[in-house]
């Protein structure tokens, strides 16, 4: 199929892209439910088993602008069947593995699946028709946040019939199916940006990612005014600066921090980070009330494929409302959506701290927290998309992507914090560490509104000024 064809047929094209980053996300949350039971299996510490969700998070977010710039540089179509193809053999790994170092590996190897963000993104840009562009992006964005709602339940139900392992075996046959469908249905990216690969800065951002996603992901265990912790922020941040410092000194950059510091483009990474953060506590902590027994202050008493259910009809309607979504961006920019979402999302999370005492409310907040937050998520790709050239498509949708995933880990992790630090005599947790959870996830959410308040308005063709930034990469 050649890029004519596709600009014909961009459902297909798009349905082949969705299917790949479905795949990717479904891999990020369904293995939460199958955990205690791999714990088991491998006869590993709590602390030990957390790897198999921080080693694809880490290798994800640094995976992700390296494989956005080569896409740039290299066509996307490319890059977008080795990240899938990567993706898959990891998943065939896990799906095999009999010991937890190895299950590791290959969810490192799955986490450099994490290009297909930008890349899909970039591909959406390139080849669709100018009118149909958001429609497109929305859809994959909506994706994004239905896949993390259904990857629970999905975990839950493998997990509890054929077993862990199951959970890997549909990933690896999702990653086959996706690598050979695109190369043989996307077509080569017609748009390319000459110039190097930034080996000292991904560097550096590897090993900042790498200190400070272990400092958030372990705090609780280690403790967060531990020595160790405190290194591993220590390292993180001052990584994160000195990798800005030698991006602006470098010719070919990884990043280019011109585009990074737009206020378009800045303002919507920082709205991500705190969407992504408030979001992610109803994955956190939904499931777990589901589960604690009744005897306690608060808990159903539900199975982990009941619990995750819960959150099910949330991932359906942020699927159902992308296109909506896009066809607004198509008529008067994206910004509007991705404020509604953020208020949408502030007002069922408040709802959900003052109000869950039964079932029937607990899927009507989780339902609307996933409506908003497929809004945003629907909007956010578009935002970024129209802030930047063409050529910087794949490097600035995969570091929103970053900003994504560091938010999610650092809400969930105040999420898991509040439940630990407020249990009853028996061991189980109080219904105020739910309600100090949920509120302080709305307060995060009111504060991305805020920030998406500071966005520029609609601008339909990226700015006259860009374009030199765009030559210089």
């Amino acid at each position: 199929m050649n890029s004519r064809n596709a600009r014909q047929a961009p459902g297909w094209t798009l349905l082949v892209l969705g299917v790949g980053l479905l795949g990717f996300v479904l891999a990020q949350t369904s293995i939460v439910p199958a955990l205690q039971d791999m714990q088991r299996a491998f006869g590993a510490s709590a602390s030990d088993i957390t790897w198999l969700v921080t080693a694809y998070l880490l290798v994800a977010c640094i995976a992700t602008p390296i494989f956005g710039r080569l896409g740039d540089m290299f066509g996307k179509q490319r890059l977008l069947a080795i990240s899938l193809g990567c993706f898959a053999v990891g998943s065939l790994v896990c799906t095999f593995a009999n010991t937890l170092d190895l299950m590791i590996v290959g969810r490192g190897l799955q986490g450099l699946g994490g290009g297909v963000f930008p890349l899909c993104f970039g591909v959406v840009r390139d080849e669709f028709p100018k009118h149909k562009v958001p429609t497109g992006i929305a859809l994959l964005g909506a994706i994004a946040a239905t896949g993390s709602s259904i990857g629970l339940p999905l975990g839950g139900v493998l997990t509890d019939g054929p077993g862990y392992h199951s959970i890997f075996a549909v990933a690896a046959i999702m990653g086959l199916l996706a690598t050979a469908t695109t190369l043989r249905f996307v077509p080569k990216s017609p748009i390319r940006t000459p110039g190097g690969v930034d080996i000292r800065g991904a560097a550096i951002l590897g090993v900042s990612l790498t200190g400070l996603l272990i400092a958030i992901s372990r705090g609780a265990d280690s403790g967060w005014t531990s020595p160790k912790t405190a290194a591993l922020l220590l390292v993180g941040f001052n990584g994160l600066a000195l990798f800005a410092f030698v991006q602006r000194r470098t010719p070919e950059p990884l990043v280019n921090m011109t585009t990074f510091v737009r206020r378009p483009v800045l303002t919507t990474n920082i709205a991500t980070l705190l969407i992504g953060s408030a979001m992610i506590s109803t994955f956190v902590l939904v499931p777990q009330l589901g589960q604690l027994p009744k005897g306690g202050e608060i808990g159903f008493g539900l199975s982990a494929t009941e619990a995750g259910l819960l959150l099910a009809p949330g991932g359906l309607a942020s699927l159902l409302i992308a296109p909506f979504i896009g066809r607004i961006g198509e008529r008067s920019g994206s910004k509007t959506p991705f404020l509604a979402g953020c208020l949408v999302v502030a007002g069922a999370l408040l709802g959900l701290a003052l109000a869950h005492g039964s079932v029937g409310l607990v899927v009507l907040w989780s339902c609307l927290v996933s409506l908003g937050s497929g809004a945003a998520f629907a909007a956010i790709p578009n935002l970024i998309v129209s802030a930047v050239s063409d050529r910087e498509t794949g490097e600035a949708t995969g570091v929103n992507t970053i900003m994504r995933n560091i938010g999610s880990a650092i809400g969930a992790q105040i999420a898991g914090s509040l439940i630990a630090a407020h249990v009853l005599g028996s061991g189980l947790p109080q219904n105020a560490g739910f309600e100090i959870a949920f509120l302080i996830s709305a307060a995060g959410a009111i504060v991305a509104a805020l920030s998406v308040l500071l966005i520029p308005g609609r601008s339909r063709e990226p700015r006259a000024e860009m374009q030199p930034a765009a030559a210089s990469a």
